[in-house]
């Protein structure tokens, strides 16, 4: 399983990078797609919507369920990843790659401090 160290994780299994001055780019963990299985539509918030930590911001469909993403933190939505609208396996094929889904100017950057490492990650999965 593929836990990138440099990367902070939710309980709900996004990933989270941050990015420069209080920016964070977020997508689903590898774990979650392989649980998923073929991601078929992802459905995600416009440039300019707030997210809220812990509040659902969108939904993945796979063949098997449709799942809600949650926001790892709070603040505006400054870029969406167009791509996955034509492509929604790219995050089976490339979950922290072409996968992202959302970059979001942080309200308060904090908030990664809650937030999972890769070796915490691997024990809550480990748990399910």
């Amino acid at each position: 399983m593929n836990l990138p160290s440099e990367l902070k994780y939710s309980e709900e299994h996004e990933w989270l990078k941050v990015e420069g001055e209080g920016r964070a780019r977020i997508g689903i963990t590898d774990f979650a797609q392989s649980e998923l299985g073929d991601i078929v539509f992802v459905e995600l918030p416009e440039v300019g919507d707030e997210v809220t930590a812990g509040e659902p911001f969108g939904s993945v469909e796979s063949v098997k369920t449709v799942s809600e993403l949650y926001a790892p933190v709070s603040g505006k939505v400054v870029e969406v990843n167009e791509a996955l609208a034509d492509s929604p396996e790219n995050v089976n094929t490339s979950p922290y790659g072409d996968g992202w889904m959302i970059v979001v100017e942080m309200s308060d950057p904090s908030q990664v401090d809650q937030l999972l490492t890769a070796e915490q990650y691997k024990e809550t999965i480990s748990e399910d």
